[in-house]
């Protein structure tokens, strides 16, 4: 199709597009207003060696993961629970939290969601402080110069994870309002591609030069 078709069709069908995106973008308006909301709280646990020595360093970037392992556990979990008397078991506790370890910043996060957000905060807090008592408890079995330190880079803060900000919601309603117009303009073009209109849709079909046209019959 040359350029000048695709304008035509843009032309012709526009009303299309318009009501595509504005249906689709107050649907998904009304969707996200529905959610309950869902909070996440972050908290930075440092994991910082007794003396700036490399091989010390290295052994605990090594350790980092074997750290967020042993605290993503049922066993933490349950203490977490048990602290703050939450009516859950540790299998849910541990579906809404994620850990990761950063190697190159020397830290352990720990995520948390909720639909509370004051409860994500305390929930991550807690753990962070269980990985920090963890550490205080196995360098008490080590030398001073060979221990590794735990602690809170800052408090936990928290960020509304579901549903989306209503900016992103709302371009989204957008993008899939396109394409939702884009498959009923091509249907459209597709079923009407075969009725003949103007004589330039008989030089397409034909392949030849139209010469002369034959008026219609005045009533």
């Amino acid at each position: 199709m040359e350029l000048g078709q695709y304008l035509r069709i843009l032309q012709k069908r526009w009303w299309i597009i318009v009501v595509a995106i504005v249906a689709t973008m107050a649907s998904a308006f009304l969707f996200s207003r529905l959610q309950q909301p869902v909070y996440q709280s972050t908290v930075e646990v440092v994991i910082q060696p007794a003396r700036p020595d490399l091989g010390l360093t290295q052994s605990a970037k090594t350790l980092l993961r074997s750290y967020m392992t042993i605290a993503d556990s049922n066993y933490w979990a349950q203490n977490v629970i048990d602290r703050l008397r939450l009516d859950m078991v540790p299998e849910q506790l541990r579906a809404n939290a994620r850990f990761a370890a950063e190697d190159d910043r020397m830290v352990i996060r720990i995520e948390i969601e909720d639909a509370d957000f004051v409860q994500a905060n305390r929930i991550a807090r807690e753990w962070a402080v269980l990985l920090q008592e963890w550490r205080d408890s196995q360098n008490q079995l080590q030398r001073k110069e060979d221990r590794v330190y735990a602690e809170l880079r800052d408090e936990p803060s928290y960020s509304q994870a579901w549903p989306p900000r209503t900016a992103i919601v709302l371009a989204a309603g957008a993008a899939f309002g396109v394409l939702i117009a884009g498959g009923v303009i091509f249907f459209l073009e597709w079923v009407e591609s075969g009725i003949v209109r103007t004589p330039a849709d008989v030089e397409q079909w034909v392949g030849a030069t139209v010469i002369g046209v034959v008026p219609p019959l005045d009533s």
